[in-house]
């Protein structure tokens, strides 16, 4: 059976030369306007501070046309993404993140609800990460230990946000995003990496995957050298490797 996914995953909410999410406001607007959403359910819980959290984001969202409440307002948060239409999983600490979600039990019922077309997905950063297969390839420092790297699953392969190149006039001795990535990679257990650059957003739509935003991607696979992508092209070669 065929995905019917609707998902946008942002590398991050901020992205050099805009204000917090303005690179993703055309594509956010028009994702949630086709799949018919006004109501937005923000879920917080990469950061600590809830309220401010979804404050910030509902400041910048609402006057878009698309109301936004935290998840964390509702009593029930299952009964809240059972009943949701759409949720936007933001940024900060991706270990707490998957910890806070596999404590509410709804990394299994996202990820149901969203392959079935049931719940329209938007994530940034951490929010992406735990869209992907594992969050393996986080940027994040491990400050509380989620019961399992497995992540959402909304995607067969890893992302990591943020991805930056080598800088040649760096004096940073300590390993690079591409080493890292790379260990990564030689592991049994592993998968591609897409890295997902500052400014850019993959819009899945069922079997479709496509580079959005003002940047693009590179892929890592094992064995090759890593292959850069522009935005605009289709990658959906990615759900089949």
């Amino acid at each position: 059976m065929k995905a019917c996914r609707q998902a946008l995953l942002l590398s991050s909410s901020n992205c050099h030369g805009y204000s917090f999410l303005e690179f993703a406001k055309q594509e956010i607007s028009s994702f949630l306007k086709k799949n018919g959403v006004t109501q937005l359910i923000f879920v917080p819980y990469a950061q600590n501070d809830h309220d401010d959290y979804t404050k910030n984001v509902t400041t910048v969202i609402t006057p878009w046309g698309f109301n936004v409440a935290g998840l964390h307002t509702y009593p029930d948060p299952v009964k809240a993404i059972k009943e949701a239409k759409a949720i936007f999983i933001g940024g900060g600490n991706t270990f707490l993140l998957l910890k806070k979600l596999y404590e509410n039990n709804l990394v299994n019922l996202i990820r149901e609800r969203v392959y079935t077309g049931n719940l329209v997905y938007i994530g940034s950063s951490a929010g992406t990460n735990v869209a992907t297969k594992s969050i393996h390839t986080t940027n994040d420092m491990p400050i509380v230990y989620p019961p399992s790297f497995d992540a959402i699953g909304i995607v067969p392969f890893n992302i990591n946000p943020h991805y930056i190149d080598n800088l040649e006039k760096d004096t940073h001795k300590g390993e690079t995003r591409d080493q890292r990535i790379n260990e990564f990679i030689e592991m049994p257990h592993a998968n591609l990496v897409l890295g997902l650059r500052e400014g850019c957003i993959l819009h899945v739509d069922g079997e479709s995957l496509v580079l959005k935003g003002v940047a693009g991607a590179v892929i890592f696979k094992k064995g090759e050298s890593k292959v850069e992508y522009p935005v605009g092209t289709d990658v959906s070669f990615l759900l089949n490797n």
